[in-house]
């Protein structure tokens, strides 16, 4: 209109880098970072970030690069979601479980000129480059993030383990200046991360995040979390996935204290809740799996209500109704790594106070609607691309439109404009839509089963297993039948000292399932799964194709 005019007085590229500058000056000298023995405030955590955005550029790092890191939720890991971007490069947090092929196969493909590593994941940095070389490929310089929280090691010991060219993260810290000038976005779309999916289905691809895109999720984040000024929030969700669903950033908006967990164990949650007044936390259903079966040695009693974030996987309405047992608030998110993590939130009406426990926990495990900062989520055809009746009965595909949606797939166009097609996201997951327009997941579309013309959601097979008492984890997947085409598999692993036999797991199926559903065959072992939790299905998949169809094969 008229007499207005864009400037910098009123408009700055939107940049979770922001977050920090504020908490550096808002609580200067409140606890920021807590791991062991080792402790910052909120001050010094910029001052080490501004040195490490310097020491950055001194070595060669400019605008756009890509700086990787292999290390489990550590202070220098927090560190670096805020000393990368500020040297205007992007961070690519590698997922900690990956051996050192696929490590190799991501720094080629991201192009990293710079990759820090933990030093318990030295050998595996140190194969992954081994095989770089081979191929005649210029190697990222590797800083070496030495055992700061413990005096297990002294840093000599670990300098020894380096290559002349290599440097220690400390000592590469010292060499920033402190008063280096953050090298701000020029656009808000600017890249800020680089985050390969978990590899669930198929091989990894770089999802690209942008500052605007990093900075609208994070705030939500701290909506749907319920995360209100100075929280305390423990990380048993790993940094490396989706950035800890973008609550790396959210913390430092808030002014919390991050306290950190290299290990996440049972004895370590509680403990770490109980001396560290723990506010918040978050994980897949397999950490929530884990508070509820936690020995009775190492359960302890709540002073006060922790708040959880889960997602990753529908949980269970038994672990939910365990968890809340245990004085634990869940709350229900659903996203992807195409969303920055969360993108629906399960909100909680207060009419649904007044159902029994199982119906709560039901309605709980829902996906829910939208966050704040999405435009829009939606169940549809995939092909006609028209919204499924609200009957909770009809599936369709989960598709996502808004601000929290990736930029794109690095060097992918093809995969790119394939999820986009028709101007939505679409996330492969199929869901049905409730009459209040709540989303629940049904399956992913490769999961789902279909039995004699039948869907079988294995989802809803899932829960039912999990509610054997005996049962600690489970995954079902189809199995070729020669009749029907396939059949539901069970993958069962028992909680320790229970017993259970494939025929009480089917009986337990049966009993609350039309037979369809009811697995036709049980295989007890344990469950291959990535870092984040998530059940890798295409590998139990392979497993059962090798044992051929139900009718052709003896009785298991």
């Amino acid at each position: 209109m008229e007499g207005t005019v864009k400037c910098s007085a009123n408009y700055v590229p939107l940049s979770p880098i922001s977050f920090l500058e504020r908490s550096a000056k808002v609580y200067s000298d409140r606890l920021s970072i807590v791991h062991g023995n080792v402790k910052y405030t909120w001050r010094e955590t910029r001052q080490r970030c501004i040195r490490l955005a310097s020491a950055l550029t001194h070595l060669g790092i400019s605008r756009g690069d890509v700086v990787a890191a292999l290390a489990p939720n550590i202070p220098a890991m927090y560190e670096l979601h805020f000393g990368v971007p500020m040297a205007g490069a992007v961070l690519c947090a590698l997922n900690t479980r990956h051996d050192s092929a696929m490590v190799s196969v991501l720094l080629r493909h991201s192009e990293a000129k710079i990759i820090f590593v933990d030093h318990q994941l030295l050998n595996v940095a140190k194969g992954a480059l081994e095989i770089l070389s081979k191929a005649s490929r210029k190697l990222p310089h590797l800083i070496l993030i030495s055992d700061r929280e413990s005096q297990l090691s002294s840093q000599n010991n670990n300098n020894r383990s380096l290559a002349s060219k290599d440097l220690e993260y400390e000592s590469f810290l010292a060499n920033g200046e402190p008063n280096f000038e953050i090298v701000w976005p020029n656009d808000e779309w600017d890249a800020i991360a680089l985050n390969y999916t978990s590899g669930t289905t198929s091989r990894p691809k770089g999802v690209v995040y942008s500052h605007r895109g990093a900075y609208l999720n994070s705030l939500a984040a701290a909506l749907l979390a319920e995360m209100t000024s100075m929280p305390v929030y423990l990380w048993t969700l790993p940094m490396f996935h989706c950035n800890g669903w973008c609550l790396t950033w959210t913390v430092a908006a808030q002014g919390g204290t991050n306290i950190c967990l290299r290990n996440v164990t049972e004895k370590g949650i509680f403990d770490s809740i109980i001396q560290h007044q723990v506010t918040h936390m978050a994980g897949a259903p397999t950490v929530l799996n884990m508070i509820i079966n936690a020995p009775r040695s190492v359960q302890r009693p709540l002073s006060r209500t922790v708040n959880v974030m889960t997602g990753g996987a529908p949980p269970p309405p038994h672990v939910l109704l365990k968890m809340k047992e245990l004085g634990f608030n869940v709350t229900h998110g659903y996203g992807l790594t195409e969303t920055y993590g969360p993108a629906t939130v399960c909100i909680w009406k207060p009419e649904w106070n007044s159902l029994s426990p199982d119906e709560q926990a039901n309605i709980q495990a829902r996906q829910g609607v939208n966050h704040l900062g999405l435009e829009d989520v939606d169940v549809k055809d995939s092909e006609s691309m028209k919204s499924v009746p609200s009957d909770a009965k009809t599936m369709g595909e989960v598709m996502i439109r808004g601000n929290t949606v990736m930029n794109g797939y690095l060097k992918d166009r093809k995969a790119t404009e394939d999820a986009f097609r028709g101007g939505w996201f679409r996330s492969g997951d199929l869901a049905v839509k409730h009459p209040d327009g709540y989303i629940e997941l049904k399956d992913r579309s490769k999961d789902i089963i279909i039995s004699g013309g039948e869907n079988i959601s294995t989802i809803e097979v899932e829960s039912v297993i999990f509610s054997h008492p005996s049962v600690l984890e489970a995954a079902v997947v189809g199995r070729p039948d020669d009749h029907w085409g396939e059949t539901p598999c069970a993958f069962v692993k028992l909680k320790n000292g229970c017993n259970a036999s494939a025929d009480e797991i089917i009986k337990h199926c049966r009993d609350r399932l039309p037979h369809y559903m009811a697995p036709r065959t049980v295989i007890f072992d344990d469950l291959p799964t990535t870092s984040t939790g998530k059940t890798q299905k295409f590998v139990l998949r392979q497993r059962v194709k090798a044992m051929g169809s139900v009718s052709n094969a003896s009785k298991l």
